[in-house]
């Protein structure tokens, strides 16, 4: 397995993997399906352009991309101590070999070197209790909770905050 920076050159297979999470795990993620498979590849070249405040990982075995997570740092002046992990995913024939675990501490590494990074936040659905391991695992730690955080097809799902204090 090998983690890296994914660039523009990568949008074709983030995108597909981007797609599958999105039909597989509806629940665990704020866009849908419907509303990103019409979009446009340029789009997706476009988030996954460098910078100094946003970049996604992705994890391949040999040559497929198999697991990716993203970091956007905040840009208002009074929230930039501060981050956010969004579209953590990993192929679920991939699952249980811990790539979430090696994306999110990949991650942590990453964006701890980014000056006045204080805190890595992130959401996650109350009910998987699978992810919510993983990162109580790498020290995050619940710090506020949303009943009916999100609304899909007459479902509800509660969430929970979770953050990491970078030391």
């Amino acid at each position: 397995m090998d983690i890296r920076l994914l660039t523009s050159e990568d949008a074709v297979q983030y995108r597909a993997l981007r797609l599958k999470s999105l039909q597989e795990n509806p629940e665990a993620f704020l866009v849908t399906y419907d509303s990103e498979v019409s979009k446009p590849i340029e789009d997706t070249q476009h988030k996954l352009q460098l910078s100094s405040s946003r970049f996604t990982l992705g994890c391949f075995d040999q040559q497929e991309l198999v697991g990716m997570v993203t970091f956007i740092r905040e840009q208002h002046l009074k929230t930039m101590h501060k981050g956010n992990i969004y579209a953590m995913y990993v192929s679920p024939a991939c699952r249980g070999q811990k790539i979430g675990k090696a994306l999110i501490k990949e991650l942590v590494q990453k964006a701890s070197a980014l000056e006045g990074l204080e805190q890595i936040g992130l959401t996650v659905i109350s009910g998987n209790r699978a992810a919510k391991q993983l990162y109580t695992s790498l020290g995050f730690t619940v710090c506020g909770f949303e009943k009916n955080a999100l609304k899909y097809e007459g479902q509800y799902w509660d969430e929970e905050r979770m953050i990491l204090e970078i030391v």
